[in-house]
C-alpha cells in the first residue's frame, strides 16, 4: 500500500494520543528504520505523518535517534512541511518553566551525529542563514499569539548530546554567550529537513532551569514532569490549530531552493510499507 503526506508531526511519544484515530505504517529507508512506525492521519481536510522522535515507548536516547531515516521517511511520503515538538531546558531567568519557545536559531554542541545526506559524490555547501524556515516561524507565532499563554519569538537554542544534562561549568559557558534555551535534539532535524527541501519549525516547551541561571528555583526531575503533564493540553491544541491553519502549499520561502535538491537523493521511490 502507498501511503502520502503533507505535514509532518515530529514530537514526544506523550503525543501518540493526537493520533489514535490514525493509521500506522512501517517505512524502511536506505539508512534504516526510523524511530517508530508512522501514525498517519486524515485531519482538516490534511494528510499528517506523525514520528515519535524516541520511540513509541520512548527507548530511543538523543543520541541513538535516527534523524536521517526520520526525516528520509517523511520527505517520501510527500511531507512539505514539519513542526518540530521537543522538550527545552531555559538559559535565562525570563524564560520561565511553562513557556513556549519558537527558535530562530541554533548552536550545535553535539558531536558524531549524522547530519547530512551528501556523501564524498554529493559536496554541497548550504546556507543556514535561516536555521528554521522564517515563512512557517511567522505562522506558527501567529497561532501561538492567540493562546493565552506566555511565549518567545526570538531565541538561540544550544543543543547538547545528552542523555546527561549539562556540567555546571557548561551551563555557565552557555549562558555566558548570550543563548536562551538548551535541548538534546533539535539538531540535526533542522539541517536534515533543509537538505530534503522541506521547510521546518521548532515548538519548545521550557520544562525546567539550567544550572547556573541566577535567582531560580531548582527543578527536581519530578516537578520537571509535572511541568509537562501541566502543559500538554496546551501544546497538543497548538499541534491541532497548526495543522487546521497551516496551508499544505509549499511557502514562498528559500526551503525548496536550497543548494541540495531533494529529487537528487529521493531515488528510493517505491520505499518498502506496509500498514500495520
Amino acid at each position: 500500500m502507498k501511503a502520502t503526506a503533507e505535514i509532518g508531526v515530529i514530537g514526544g511519544s506523550k503525543f501518540y494520543d493526537l493520533f489514535e484515530e490514525s493509521k500506522q505504517f512501517c517505512i524502511n529507508t536506505p539508512f534504516g528504520a526510523p524511530s517508530d512506525k508512522i501514525s498517519i492521519l486524515d485531519s482538516f481536510g490534511k494528510k499528517i505523518a506523525f514520528i515519535p522522535r524516541h520511540g513509541k515507548n520512548h527507548q530511543l536516547i538523543p543520541q541513538l535517534i535516527n534523524y536521517k531515516a526520520n526525516l528520509w521517511a517523511l520527505r517520501s511520503l510527500g511531507v512539505k512541511k514539519i513542526m518540530g515538538v521537543s522538550m527545552a531546558g531555559s538559559l535565562k531567568k525570563n524564560i520561565v518553566p511553562g513557556d513556549f519557545v519558537i527558535c530562530d536559531d541554533l548552536v550545535n554542541f553535539t558531536n558524531a551525529r549524522l547530519d547530512t545526506f551528501c556523501d564524498y559524490s554529493k559536496r554541497i555547501h548550504m546556507s543556514m542563514e535561516d536555521v528554521y524556515c522564517p515563512e512557517l516561524r511567522k505562522r506558527v507565532v501567529d497561532i501561538v499569539s492567540s493562546f493565552q499563554i506566555n511565549y518567545h519569538t526570538k531565541a538561540t537554542v544550544v543543543v547538547i548530546n545528552g542523555p546527561h544534562f549539562s556540567t555546571k561549568a557548561e551551563s555557565n559557558f552557555f549562558i555566558n554567550n548570550g543563548w536562551d534555551i538548551i535541548n538534546m535534539t533539535q539538531y540535526p532535524e533542522c539541517y536534515l529537513a533543509k537538505e530534503l527541501n522541506m521547510c521546518y519549525v521548532s515548538l519548545s516547551l521550557i520544562t525546567d532551569y539550567a544550572l547556573g541561571v541566577k535567582d531560580v528555583e531548582e527543578f527536581s526531575l519530578e516537578r520537571i514532569i509535572r511541568e509537562c503533564e501541566c502543559s500538554r493540553k496546551k501544546l497538543k491544541n497548538i499541534v491541532y490549530d497548526f495543522i487546521e491553519n497551516v496551508s499544505i502549499e509549499q511557502n514562498e520561502c528559500e526551503c525548496k531552493n536550497t543548494s541540495i535538491k531533494a529529487t537528487q537523493f529521493l531515488t528510493h521511490k517505491n520505499h518498502d510499507l506496509y500498514d500495520v
